[in-house]
């Protein structure tokens, strides 16, 4: 998991610099682009997708060792699964992203990969939460305060993009 998180870190911050560098268009744009094109490309299919394939068995697994019992009775988990499956939805399209990068097509403005960025952010605290608090936890807060969280992070974006 950790893995994961790391790649899908790392991987959007490419796209940034990808994106900064189709914006120069000069000489060194074209060598930027195609270096940030092989970089993402490795990086999701050598690190990003090998981690979220053994995030998925491992957690399988772990599920299965205890005969079931916790997909029947444990809401909280239920929950941690749809969102590791939205955050599996968010890792794949990651991948689509990298090639519409390479083939030049508009994807999203560099303010809007700053923000992309941040998504993973908000899974990994709400995952950690679930995890550790399951059932004293109640959802609906929680979901609130992932929401809150996500709308500090845009106002800091926006503020920091002001700044530079």
């Amino acid at each position: 998991m950790v893995a994961w998180f790391a790649a899908l870190f790392y991987l959007v911050r490419l796209f940034v610099y990808h994106k900064e560098a189709h914006q120069k268009g000069d000489a060194a744009s074209n060598i930027l682009t195609t270096q940030y094109y092989a970089m993402g490309s490795r990086l999701f299919k050598l690190i990003c997708r090998p981690a979220m394939i053994l995030t998925w068995v491992l957690g399988i697994v772990m599920m299965s060792q205890n005969g079931g019992e916790w997909l029947r009775e444990a809401k909280w988990l239920h929950t941690k699964i749809t969102v590791v499956l939205v955050l599996t939805g968010y890792s794949e399209y990651s991948g689509v992203i990298i090639k519409k990068l390479h083939k030049g097509q508009k994807v999203m403005s560099t303010l809007a990969f700053r923000m992309y960025n941040q998504i993973p952010t908000l899974f990994l605290l709400l995952i950690v939460l679930l995890a550790i608090f399951k059932n004293m936890l109640n959802i609906g807060y929680t979901f609130a305060g992932i929401f809150i969280l996500g709308i500090v992070l845009f106002l800091f974006i926006k503020m920091s993009n002001k700044k530079a």
